[in-house]
């Protein structure tokens, strides 16, 4: 399969690759091409960047949730139809979980045998450009380091030398060259980038980075190097079911809860669920004639405020669990179900669905991917090893008797040993599951609704 292709990559963090990544996103389907865009690892906020700027939904590829095979399956599917495919890779190009380099961007383009280029914060650095970039590409020689991009280039004598470095010594194409600028940042948080779907000027913002890309990037170059990529073998499609829905479950979907991966939407749709979204934030009703609510991760703890004083939703969501209706929250969705969230000595109400309280904390209380093995006091059928990720500065305290979805055999969850609140048909965790991690998951929530409503 012809694929056009290439990872955007980094020596290390703070690069300037995410930013990067959005603008050559930005400035490619202005000039347009038909561009889909990926990540690499468990991500929600830099996809939301990327997905504004392309018109394109963002996938994940995630070597620890969903494996080799659905990555290469995601790459192709997603891919058809576009004219190029822009993968963001995360941490810098060899940096992975274990020391041969397993799960890293490298492994990854590997995987796709796709070209890389390499963002190269260029500051305070010439000729030693060459060493830099050459130690890159002959670290692991099978990984093509196709090009580089020159970031944060104090001006046209700089960037002369660092052009002069790089064409005496290495085999490399140059594709641009950044100069700094103080004007493309996009606003940090305590969970890194800001959410594009909290932004009121996101488009602005990637508009803005998309022009400085224009005039300093080489696209034509760019898109030679993604063509040049080797054509794949070709992976059978999933099959899709697309039922008549059978069942009605209300998405929460605002600026308070934007963490979705669109898999598990799709998955949602094949197991015969129709998604109608609501906000608990301005909404003051619930939709009419729901089966079962999905309310996903994000930041509740920045809008506890708005959520608190949306008393009328909050309370039809703690009748609707009271009275049994299935409900699935992850993480932001945990919080939101909870008695009240605490955070810098403020305490808000929330839906008071669970028999838990919040705390928030100034540092991660679980951060990484997790493993879990279903114990069948849920919905889920017992003793399935599922993988997920988790990234919470919360931590669940004041928990009452309740039963656990989950045993961990990684990761933090709610206490190092259990994930999984289950509360009447209820299950709330902390963590992330991806439906080609999890796959039975959106079948038998599904099953779950379709029983308790005897549809």
């Amino acid at each position: 399969m012809q694929l056009p292709r290439v990872v955007i990559s980094a020596p290390h963090r703070s690069s300037g690759k995410t930013t990067l990544s959005i603008g050559l996103c930005a400035a490619l389907t202005k000039a347009g091409y038909t561009v889909q865009p990926f990540k690499k690892g468990p991500d929600y906020i830099d996809p939301m960047w990327l997905s504004a700027a392309t018109g394109r939904e963002c996938r994940n590829l995630d070597l620890f949730m969903i494996g080799e095979e659905n990555i290469k399956r995601s790459l192709q599917t997603a891919g058809t139809g576009a004219d190029i495919s822009i993968v963001e890779g995360n941490m810098g190009l060899y940096d992975g979980m274990e020391v041969d380099g397993k799960g890293s961007t490298a492994d990854l383009a590997r995987l796709i045998e796709a070209p890389v280029i390499l963002i190269i914060n260029t500051g305070n650095m010439t000729r030693s450009i060459a060493p830099l970039i050459l130690g890159f590409k002959n670290f692991e020689p099978d990984v093509n380091i196709a090009g580089v991009i020159l970031n944060k280039v104090s001006g046209p004598r700089h960037e002369s030398k660092l052009r002069a470095a790089i064409e005496r010594y290495c085999d490399v194409e140059v594709v641009g060259a950044i100069p700094r600028s103080s004007e493309i940042g996009i606003i940090q948080r305590h969970l890194g980038l800001k959410p594009a779907k909290e932004d009121e000027a996101a488009m602005a913002t990637i508009a803005s980075i998309g022009t400085l890309i224009e005039s300093h990037v080489d696209l034509d170059k760019l898109v030679n190097i993604a063509k040049a990529a080797r054509i794949l073998p070709e992976i059978a499609a999933a099959a899709a079911a697309h039922p008549t829905p059978t069942v009605r479950i209300g998405i929460a979907r605002d600026r308070a809860f934007t963490f979705y991966y669109p898999e598990n939407i799709e998955a949602l749709e094949a197991a015969g669920a129709e998604l109608v979204p609501f906000s608990p934030m301005y909404d003051e009703h619930l939709p009419l004639d729901l089966n079962g609510l999905y309310i996903g991760g994000g930041f509740p703890e920045v809008f506890m405020g708005e959520l608190e004083d949306n008393r009328s939703i909050r309370e039809q969501i703690r009748i609707a669990v009271e009275a049994g209706m299935p409900v699935y929250a992850e993480c932001g969705g945990l919080m939101y179900l909870a008695r009240g969230i605490s955070w810098e000595g403020i305490t808000r109400e929330m839906v008071g669905g669970i028999p838990c309280d919040i705390l928030m904390h100034e540092k991660p209380k679980g951060h990484g991917y997790i493993k879990l093995t279903t114990t069948g006091d849920s919905w889920m059928k017992s003793d399935i090893e599922i993988t997920g990720h988790e990234f919470h500065y919360s931590e669940v305290v004041n928990l009452g008797d309740v039963k656990f979805a989950y045993k961990l055999s990684r990761g933090k969850g709610l206490d190092g040993r259990n994930d999984g609140i289950v509360y009447r048909n209820t299950l709330a965790s902390y963590a992330h599951l991806h439906s080609l991690g999890a796959p039975q998951w959106a079948d038998e929530f599904v099953a779950l609704i379709k029983h308790i409503g005897n549809l």
